[in-house]
């Protein structure tokens, strides 16, 4: 389809307003993600993209830029989390949603550090134990492999020192089904690094903008902001697309 060219001037417009349309939804995004979604939609509707300098420059002129939340690290992870292939090293940790009414929610996910997508997860008021990462482990190998009972292959998963990861138990079960368990050293969150900033992320863009009532309420809209993190959030890292759009462009690669 033949991409169609609108007049600078009426153009200008037209793109600041879609871009505060996304930012009403999406507020916590920057430049970056903005120009994603904007271009995503405007291939749909046959128009041409829109240069992410531009759309920086539109939104500092608007005052519609992100101020800048966090400083780098000053610990740097020297071991390599990101993989070149899917299926090859799963990622998981934990973090906790605190409610208004006093209540906590406990959260832990599987994460592939290739493609990003949050594969699976699981949630409790009552806190997480061991019972519950094996679970996690069976419902993320079936979630990428299917119905089966061991891997095919062996991938490696990656954790803290966590009471619930490292337990006998888990350790053992793991491997029977095929996982190379490896830990990262105490102390160094860092070497985590991929899960460490998946939670910033989600934490951001969906808990902190949610409703936070009662832990009924969040366990509720978890469903819905793990689905629209993986379909629908680009990374820089997977030049700014979502975990499933880079997983099915690469299965058509393939």
């Amino acid at each position: 389809m033949k991409k169609v060219k609108q007049p600078k001037s009426s153009n200008e417009d037209s793109i600041l307003r879609e871009i505060k349309t996304i930012l009403s939804r999406k507020p916590t995004y920057g430049y970056r993600r903005v120009t994603s979604h904007l271009n995503a939609k405007r291939n749909a509707l046959g128009l041409t993209n829109v240069n992410h300098k531009r759309i920086y420059r539109i939104m500092k002129e608007n005052q519609l830029l992100l101020a800048r939340y966090a400083s780098r690290p000053l610990r740097v992870h020297e071991g390599k989390i990101i993989t070149l292939r899917s299926n090859t090293r799963w990622c998981s940790d934990g973090f906790y949603i605190p409610c208004d009414n006093g209540e906590r929610v406990q959260v832990a996910f599987s994460l592939d550090t290739c493609d990003r997508e949050a594969m699976r997860y699981i949630a409790s008021n009552k806190g997480i134990d061991g019972e519950m990462i094996r679970d996690l482990m069976v419902s993320t190998m079936q979630h990428r492999f299917g119905n089966i009972d061991t891997l095919p292959h062996s991938i490696q998963w990656l954790s803290d020192n966590g009471p619930c990861y490292v337990a006998r138990e888990t350790v053992i079960f793991g491997k029977s089904i095929g996982l190379e368990i490896c830990t990262t050293r105490p102390y160094s969150p860092e070497s985590n690094g991929m899960a460490e900033a998946f939670v910033k992320t989600f934490k951001r863009d969906y808990v902190w903008l949610g409703d936070l009532s009662s832990a009924k309420r969040v366990m509720a809209q978890l469903p819905d902001w793990f689905e629209d993190y993986n379909q629908n959030a680009p990374h820089k890292g997977l030049n700014m697309m979502s975990p499933r759009e880079y997983i099915l462009n690469r299965s058509k690669a393939a």
